[in-house]
């Protein structure tokens, strides 16, 4: 071959080599600096000491798993590439003050989105701060994505653009509630006993206004506010509703505030029901026992017993995770939200608070045999509800039980996410 065609091809092959080295180093660059965009911080603002800190350390573990999940699959599609979530502690201690403080650094320290929920005080508190934040500082608008608090105003007088509720409120619960109730003969006479605060107030109301329209008949014997988190001894409100001649209490009561009271009642010899918001764990199931076979009733989106392989094989992968019995409180909802959220953010392209919001509107899920959606109009999502009533695992309808307690609950009442639905009083701002 004549040197100057060898010369030609050596330059030809340099040229290729060259070409697909630059190719390689721009692939690597690239996988580089999509490895290096920064996590999506969520901000969770909860009391995880106090009082209630049992309650908030239920709320991290079912927020940590279900941020796992996105993550274990390369996290979430953003315009700048994959981004995985980032989960970060703040504790308010139960305090609303601690908890706007919260806020504010979680804020300068990039989140915009923030997760709260175990107050509605609090969470009241954090839509008015949010409110004018993302007025004043719109490019560091955030977002409060709320699991919990369920003062029916959250979604209706007092709603905002910036807050979502992945919780059924009050008047949702108490409804379901009262599907079980009305149908109650044995009951006649009720206590009512809450927390003295906003959520504890709504509960209360709801009760009286509900009763009134389904049940007419049945005489209310009490009604009681009292200190929240901050009663020792319920044995002299035990002895109250007792002594009333009630055959049922209902309660919004949750955490201590709630196992106390229940055992309370059972050292005072109260022989009547619980209608609870929050009965189905978290020391209630074992401070009754036995006696709470049949007469602690709880509501709530989804408990372990809901029929379906799908629901099983989400609550056993909580337990496989988190395999402790004082662990054991899986909330279906929680694990929802995230999702909802990872959906949004891919279909928004990031985190910027408007097209965020406005993506996170849209949501609708199915998942674990759960249909559920974002409702736009108000921020509710709408999800089923169940009702079940205390029984010892194994009976039918309870293989699983709580917290290693052997008592279970048994689904006595299902609602779809229509069914649950409620109207709104929201006449929601939205930015322009």
């Amino acid at each position: 071959m004549h040197p100057l065609h060898v010369l030609k091809i050596r330059r030809l092959i340099g040229l290729i080599v060259g070409a697909c080295l630059l190719c390689v180093n721009f692939t690597l660059v690239n996988a580089n600096a999509q490895e290096k965009l920064p996590p999506i911080q969520l901000a969770l603002i909860e009391g995880l000491s106090g009082p209630f800190g049992n309650t908030g350390e239920v709320v991290y573990r079912n927020l940590w798993m279900a941020v796992e999940r996105v993550n274990e699959r390369g996290g979430v599609k953003t315009a700048e590439g994959k981004q995985r979530l980032q989960l970060v502690r703040y504790d308010s201690k139960g305090q609303t003050e601690e908890a706007l403080s919260m806020l504010n650094l979680a804020i300068e320290q990039g989140a915009r989105v923030v997760l709260q929920g175990n107050s509605s005080a609090v969470a009241s508190a954090l839509v008015d701060a949010l409110q004018k934040h993302n007025e004043r500082y719109p490019h560091k608008a955030s977002l409060l994505l709320n699991y919990a608090a369920v003062d029916p105003a959250l979604t209706q007088e007092r709603c905002s653009f910036w807050h979502f509720r992945f919780d059924a409120h009050a008047q949702m619960r108490m409804q379901a509630l009262m599907a079980v109730l009305a149908k109650d003969a044995s009951v006649n006479k009720v206590y009512l006993i809450g927390q003295d605060y906003s959520f504890g107030q709504a509960v209360l109301k709801e009760a009286q206004t509900q009763l009134s329209q389904q049940r007419p008949d049945i005489a209310v014997v009490g009604d009681e506010l009292h200190p929240m988190g901050r009663v020792k001894d319920f044995l002299p409100y035990a002895i109250k509703i007792k002594a009333s001649g009630a055959q049922a209490v209902i309660t919004g009561n949750f955490g201590n505030d709630l196992s106390l009271l229940i055992k309370a009642a059972k050292d005072a010899g109260f022989k009547g029901k619980f209608y609870t918001f929050y009965g189905n764990a978290l020391g209630a199931p074992a401070a009754m026992g036995e006696a709470g076979v049949g007469r602690v009733i709880a509501v709530a989106d989804w408990m372990p017993n809901v029929l379906g392989k799908a629901s099983a094989q989400f609550y056993q992968s909580f337990k496989q995770r988190f395999p402790q019995p004082e662990d054991d409180y899986a909330h279906m909802r929680m694990h929802m939200m995230i999702e909802a959220l990872a959906k949004a953010i891919e279909t928004s392209g990031g985190i910027q608070a408007v097209p965020l919001a406005l993506a996170l509107e849209k949501v609708k899920l199915q998942l674990w045999g759960q249909d559920a959606f974002m409702r736009a109009s108000d921020h509710q999502w709408q999800q089923p509800l169940v009702v079940g009533v205390m029984d010892k695992q194994g009976q039918p309808g309870v293989p699983f039980d709580v917290e290693g307690s052997g008592w279970g609950f048994r689904i006595i009442h299902d609602m779809s996410a229509l069914q649950a639905q409620m109207p709104t009083t929201c006449a929601m701002k939205k930015p322009m």
